[in-house]
C-alpha cells in the first residue's frame, strides 16, 4: 500500500475491502501530526496508552518505544505508532512553548533554523516571585544568561504589601521594564525595552517600592527574548 510523501498517510488501493480502516489510520496520524500538542517532550520510558495522546521520545528510549528516538509517538487503537520527524517540524507541549525540529533535534522556541542546525529561538521565560519585606525585593537570575530582552512583563497575584507603587528594571536601572506600577491584585506591568538587551550573564529583575518599603505579595514575571543556538557538534 503506498504512503504520502510527507505524513505517511496511507493511500486506498483500488477496490480495497475495508476502506474505513486505512481511512481512520491516516485520520489519526493526521490528528497527532497537524495538531501538534504533545504531552511529553524527552519521556523515555511510554506512558499509560491514552488513544490520541502524542508524545516526543527522548533519547535512550526503551519498551514499546524502543529504537524511536526523537519520533513523534502517538497512541492509537490501544498501541503506539510513530512519525519520523522532518526538518521544520513543530509542536507545542503542554505549558505552551513551541519546539521544532532543526539539526537532528527537537529545539525549544526556535522560530528560524539554518541548515546546520544553528537557531533563533523566542521564548518567554515565567518566575512567580515572593515579594519580600523592604524597599527592594530581588527575583535572582531571572533573566537567563545570553539574552536579548525585548521586554518583561508581569501581574500581581496577591496583593503588594505596604508600598503606593512600584517599579520594574535592573541593578543600575531601577525603572527599565516600568514605574508607577499598580500593587493591587491583577495590576500588570508590560515594560518594552527601549532597543533590544544583551544579558551575558543571569541577571537579576529587581522591583523597587514607592511610596513605602513592601511587606510581602506575589507576582508572576515573565521574560520576554530572543536567543541564539549555534550548529551542533560533529
Amino acid at each position: 500500500m503506498a504512503d504520502t510523501l510527507t505524513l505517511g498517510l496511507p493511500l486506498l488501493e483500488a477496490a480495497q475491502a475495508q476502506k474505513h480502516v486505512t481511512v481512520n489510520e491516516a485520520l489519526a496520524r493526521l490528528d497527532a501530526v497537524t495538531g501538534a500538542l504533545v504531552a511529553s517532550i524527552g519521556a523515555v520510558s511510554p506512558p499509560a496508552v491514552v488513544d490520541g495522546e502524542a508524545h516526543v521520545v527522548g533519547l535512550g528510549a526503551t519498551g514499546d518505544w524502543a529504537g524511536q528516538d526523537g519520533a513523534l509517538a502517538y497512541a492509537v487503537n490501544g498501541g503506539w505508532a510513530f512519525v519520523a520527524p522532518a526538518m521544520g517540524m513543530a509542536v507545542t507541549d503542554t505549558t505552551g512553548a513551541r519546539h521544532a525540529y532543526l539539526g537532528g533535534s527537537w529545539v525549544e522556541g526556535a522560530v528560524a533554523g539554518g541548515a546546520g542546525g544553528a537557531a533563533t529561538l523566542a521564548r518567554v521565560v515565567a518566575v512567580d516571585h515572593d515579594v519580600a519585606a523592604g524597599a527592594t525585593s530581588t527575583a535572582v537570575a531571572a533573566i537567563p544568561a545570553g539574552s536579548v530582552v525585548i521586554g518583561v512583563s508581569a501581574r500581581v497575584e496577591q496583593a503588594l504589601g505596604g508600598a503606593s507603587s512600584w517599579q520594574l528594571g535592573v541593578a543600575g536601572s531601577a525603572d527599565r521594564y516600568g514605574s508607577g506600577l499598580g500593587v493591587a491584585a491583577n495590576s500588570y506591568a508590560a515594560g518594552i525595552t527601549g532597543q533590544p538587551q544583551a544579558y551575558y550573564a543571569a541577571t537579576d529583575l529587581v522591583l523597587t517600592a514607592s511610596g513605602g518599603d513592601f511587606t510581602g505579595g506575589r507576582l508572576r514575571l515573565a521574560v520576554h527574548l530572543l536567543a541564539i543556538v549555534p550548529p551542533p557538534a560533529f
